[in-house]
């Protein structure tokens, strides 16, 4: 108990960990906020013309497309449409028709609009008596909230990782994995010191995170504090390998990051290509894929697949466990 004390203490005392155990709830609460905000205004279509150059029918034919901006010289509109934080389309007077000016670095999006706006123009009056049906504009942060904040609780969930692999590395480089050699502490003692303290702070900021992302029924929080709680042990268990293997702390820090990577990478590419079959038996070989999937499963309301991928988690724990333990140095009681 003495010997957790000190880890507590160990890690309140140091900032990086702090950090870690804060970035996810800090991302959690900027996404919620971003998916208040109206982005709509983004994929808006926005005009540059000359003063008195086109007629007024021709600026109230664009103002149903877009915000029309009048500049009053051609250097003020060129400077318009060049400026790397605009998507400007310029418009003049082509004869009956118009012609249009982009920078180039605007997106697709915006390039095909103004390649088809003299064409449009040139067609307006069929194109007035056609009837047009208005539907209602998606939410741009809806369909990337779906996979940002599994994503973000995965980070959270597998944090732990990093607490512990930092927290034995630094006592490699300060001296006192030796003095732990000597201590009258079983090698069980030992592991459950070290995994108590990235599981007790990656279990915590995860449910503060899934407290800030989720509304959940009572079911379903019980199916996500177990899928918190499995993952968070894994995660501490894993860090405890990276602490093991790792000489320095450079070295340390390449495998956390290349474990982060392979932790987020693989549920994301998994949602986004829409893995099934053998290879998605596969993908859950790597930890975070069934959290993520749970995660997934629990928001959609299948809670079938939520507890299948809670039953893998619990076999991941088995694994993990057991497996450190056969590679782990004996450390005989000294009692």
């Amino acid at each position: 108990m003495r010997g957790l004390k000190y880890q507590m203490k160990s890690v309140l005392r140091d900032k990086f960990y702090l950090m870690t155990f804060l970035l996810p709830i800090l991302v959690a609460v900027a996404l919620n906020f971003m998916g208040s905000i109206d982005m709509s205004s983004l994929g808006e279509l926005h005009f540059g013309v000359l003063e008195n150059e086109l007629s007024p029918q021709t600026v109230t034919w664009l103002e149903r497309y877009g915000p029309v901006t009048a500049y009053g010289t051609r250097e003020e509109l060129t400077a318009a449409i060049n400026e790397p934080s605009t998507n400007v389309i310029g418009v003049r007077a082509d004869g009956d028709s118009l012609k249009t000016a982009v920078s180039g670095d605007e997106l697709d999006i915006f390039r095909q609009a103004a390649a088809t706006l003299p064409a449009l123009y040139e067609r307006r009056e069929a194109a007035g008596q056609a009837k047009i049906q208005t539907l209602e504009r998606p939410d741009i942060m809806e369909s990337l909230q779906g996979i940002f904040i599994p994503a973000v609780l995965i980070v959270a969930m597998f944090m732990g990782c990093t607490f512990n692999a930092m927290n034995i590395i630094s006592e490699k480089e300060d001296g006192v994995a030796f003095v732990n050699e000597i201590l009258p502490m079983t090698s069980s003692q030992y592991i459950l010191q070290k995994v108590v303290v990235g599981f007790l702070f990656g279990s915590l900021s995860s449910v503060v995170t899934a407290c800030i992302c989720f509304r959940l029924s009572l079911q379903n929080l019980w199916l996500m504090l177990a899928l918190i709680v499995l993952s968070s042990f894994v995660a501490a268990l894993i860090g405890l390998f990276i602490g093991k293997f790792s000489e320095g702390l450079m070295i340390g820090v390449v495998y956390i990051k290349i474990v982060m990577l392979v932790f987020i990478a693989v549920p994301i590419l998994c949602a986004l290509i829409g893995v099934s079959g053998p290879l998605a038996v596969v993908c859950n070989i790597v930890p975070s894929q069934p959290a993520f999937e749970g995660i997934m499963a629990l928001s959609a309301g299948s809670i079938g697949t939520a507890m299948k991928d809670t039953g893998i988690l619990a076999i991941h724990c088995i694994a993990w466990f057991a497996l450190y333990v056969l590679i782990a140095d004996g450390r005989p009681a000294r009692e």
